[in-house]
């Protein structure tokens, strides 16, 4: 599949298709990176829920089973101050949950984490070196960086606005993820954490492909060809897909999760800050529509998510996060080998 309108992806990240599998934290699989990568489509690894022997564990999965390039994507958060009066205050707001559900509400509140990229997650990167390092919520400190494209690793990151692309250009960026309000998971933001400044894909994507010069991969609301061809007409120069793949037999998603996805409606997801203090995209549940999914006193990302954890374990359907995009009424449950070639061949087909 060499025609497409525009192979500046292609041509810098060494992949047969302008398509990007998203990498999804928890749900993500080797399998499914594998099964991505042998379709010409770009396999992402994320790594923020992994602990450093996990990840190498998973590359070296990956990298016995497939020579095709790989992602690897790290966060790059600023870990929280320590707020035991905030953690109490948050854990007060779900006591009646806990009363109800006959979870117990004194014992030590469980731990929710996400590791930062930081020196050990590089060296991992170093031994590997993966054709692609993605980041999200900015980039990391310039000694890290320098470090990553020393191994001569592609640079790629999130921006939710054309002031985030134009910062992420300056900063060394090979090419970057337009990220439109449409898509699942957590939001890339991180020159502001205000929402307001958050905007769709169709008006951010020809925005920020006007504002930078390295190639633009859309992501958000995109679900089969149809997208993938507007994406194309709006400038961009390969697309980001991670909803579409969580109906794929290769992810690692809860029954609770699975269930959502496939009855849902387009209108039924929303932004929340509950399951992570960090806003992100999920199909709404119990938890959602009583406290409102965005909610002040949720602690700092990625801590919010320790006091849920007892809820989750008694009502995993009501009090865990079940991530997805606007676009989750186009999934449909085939494999993402086939997923990937059936988005490549039907999008081309239109393109041409």
């Amino acid at each position: 599949m060499s025609t497409w309108p525009d192979t500046r992806i292609l041509d810098l990240l060494g992949i047969e298709v302008p398509i990007i599998q998203a990498p999804m934290a928890g749900a993500t699989t080797t399998a499914m990176v594998i099964a991505a990568n042998e379709a010409g489509a770009l396999g992402s690894m994320p790594a923020a829920a992994l602990t450093i022997e996990q990840l190498r564990a998973a590359l070296t999965t990956v990298r016995q089973a497939s020579s095709r390039p790989i992602n690897v994507n790290f966060f790059c958060h600023q870990p929280p101050d320590a707020n035991a009066a905030g953690d109490r205050r948050w854990k007060d707001v779900l006591e009646p949950y806990y009363r109800e559900l006959g979870a117990d509400f004194d014992a030590p509140t469980p731990v929710s984490n996400r590791a930062p990229f930081n020196d050990a997650a590089c060296k991992v990167v170093e031994a590997f070196r993966p054709e692609v390092v993605s980041f999200h919520f900015g980039l990391p400190e310039k000694t890290l960086l320098d470090r990553v494209k020393a191994t001569g690793a592609k640079v790629l990151s999130s921006a939710t606005t054309v002031e985030e692309a134009i910062w992420l250009e300056q900063h060394g960026c090979d090419a970057i993820i337009a990220m439109g309000i449409e898509a699942g998971g957590h939001r890339g933001l991180f020159l502001s954490d205000d929402l307001n400044t958050q905007v769709g894909l169709m008006a951010l994507l020809p925005q920020m492909v006007d504002a930078v010069s390295v190639p633009v991969i859309a992501a958000g609301g995109i679900g089969d060809a149809r997208g993938i061809v507007a994406a194309f007409a709006l400038g961009a120069s390969a697309v980001q897909i991670g909803t579409a793949y969580l109906f794929t037999p290769e992810a690692n998603v809860s029954a609770s999760h699975h269930q959502a996805l496939r009855h849902a409606q387009a209108s039924e997801t929303a932004l929340t800050n509950l399951f992570t203090g960090r806003p992100a995209r999920g199909i709404v549940n119990r938890v959602m529509r009583e406290l409102g999914a965005i909610h002040p006193l949720a602690p700092a990302f990625p801590t919010s998510g320790g006091a849920l954890m007892p809820l989750k374990a008694k009502d995993e359907a009501g009090f865990s996060h079940l991530w997805s995009g606007q676009a989750l009424r186009l999934g449909k449950d085939r494999s993402t080998y086939d997923l990937t070639r059936a988005l490549a061949e039907e999008a081309l087909a239109k393109l041409k």
